[in-house]
């Protein structure tokens, strides 16, 4: 091997030494790869019992497992030479067209990941063109959401509660505040048994323990925030801290039923999705009282452990629902490949949770924002390796599973 010194005008266009940024959320942000990167961002930044709340499912977590094993069990199909110089990531949805194919779950307690909480997830969704979902158990009211984010496509999620009358004054207040279509969340009875809580002592309201205060003293700046901002609260519901236990225990109720529903729809004129649907019996109950779509969720693990995997369920209910009830599905999404997964074995749409959620424990709205951007980037890479110009290219034609019968998948697109 002849060797020689190097050469200045060979070395010098390699040269290339990044400025210093000062914004260091930024420059922490940008090194994120993927979910997964600000999934460590975030525990690094997060007190356990706040990371754990979102990091963790109930039981033994078997569900939220077998979530992840469905979608690594999927092949998606490359099909070459079909000319695709540009992926459309747009789609349609409750009468919505969204920049890109997936929007944000609703979430709970979500000022307690991080002091932005739902006005960083709500400008993030605006700036990228997607749908937010306020969720019933919201730290920002449903008036709050609105204003920080007048012309966001607002969505709110809704527990059947008991009491007729809460329920009604927060449909009329989602509808004066521009949110039209709304979220009915059906599969929580009960709370489920989330061990991780229990075991990290984790109640609602959080209370301040030398155990928290010696783990939160790693992470100022969260701390700062949760010391210097207002009281965590159900804020579309109550404008205290003290009524939070009260406020969860008036809305899980097992003895509400399809007739609760029915009233729902009877009381709500825009688009209703029945969120936490997992059967074919079920599909059909809730679009026999007049659904306009189903979510398809088993609540990302996070209620029944063992129940059946949201991605899994989604082919049986395709199947069942026909080609024209919107389906959106929920659980299990931290990759742009799997919110490809989905759309191909049946979904028109996808809903994020964790992964928006360890945008915001990561950096806030900036996090949030660069959530949505890594999962962008993922699915339009996946689209055009995959030959598919655009979401209605997309089924499961485009895809091999091992819980998929051969005939459902056709040779080509």
């Amino acid at each position: 091997m002849q060797r020689q010194l190097p050469q200045l005008t060979e070395l010098k266009p390699l040269l290339r030494f990044g400025s210093f940024n000062p914004d260091r959320r930024a420059a922490r942000l940008a090194k994120a790869a993927d979910i997964e990167a600000l999934r460590r961002i975030a525990r690094r930044r997060t007190p356990k019992p706040a990371f754990d709340y979102v990091d963790g499912a109930a039981g033994q977590e078997l569900t939220y497992r077998r979530s992840r094993e469905a979608f690594d069990s999927v092949e998606l199909l490359p099909h070459i030479l079909h000319g695709t110089e540009h992926a459309d990531l747009s789609t349609e949805i409750a009468g919505f067209r969204s920049a890109l194919p997936f929007g944000i779950a609703p979430t709970g307690f979500t000022r307690f990941m991080h002091a932005e909480g739902e006005i960083g997830g709500v400008r993030a969704a605006e700036r990228a063109g997607i749908p937010f979902s306020l969720s019933t158990m919201g730290t920002r009211s449903i008036e709050e959401v609105r204003d920080a984010a007048p012309d966001a496509e607002r969505w709110f999620q809704l527990y059947l509660w008991r009491d007729h009358a809460a329920s009604l004054d927060l449909l009329q207040r989602a509808k004066a505040a521009g949110m039209r279509t709304l979220l009915v969340t059906v599969d929580t009875p009960a709370p489920g048994q989330r061990l991780r809580d229990v075991r990290n002592g984790m109640v609602i309201p959080p209370r301040i323990t030398p155990r928290t205060v010696l783990d939160a003293s790693y992470r100022p700046e969260w701390w700062f925030n949760f010391l210097t901002t207002d009281s965590l609260k159900f804020a579309s519901l109550s404008d205290t801290s003290q009524a939070l236990a009260e406020l969860i225990a008036s809305m899980f109720d097992p003895g509400l039923n399809l007739d609760d529903l029915a009233w729902i729809r009877e009381h709500w004129d825009g688009q209703l999705f029945v969120k936490g649907v997992l059967t074919v019996e079920d599909a059909r109950r809730a679009l026999s009282v007049g659904a306009d779509g189903l979510v398809v969720s088993n609540h990302g693990g996070r209620q029944l452990d063992r129940a059946p995997v949201s991605l899994t369920a989604l082919a049986e209910v395709r199947e069942e629902v026909g080609p024209d009830v919107p389906l959106i599905l929920d659980s299990g999404i931290l990759s742009g490949a799997d919110v490809v997964t989905a759309l191909c074995a049946g979904a028109d749409f996808v809903l994020i949770g964790r992964a928006y959620l360890y945008g915001l424990m990561a950096g806030g709205g900036q996090g949030v924002s660069r959530a949505i951007e890594l999962l962008a980037a993922q699915i339009r890479t996946t689209m055009m390796l995959m030959g598919a110009a655009t979401v209605a290219d997309l089924g499961p034609q485009c895809m091999r599973a091992p819980w998929l019968e051969r005939g459902d998948r056709a040779e080509t697109l």
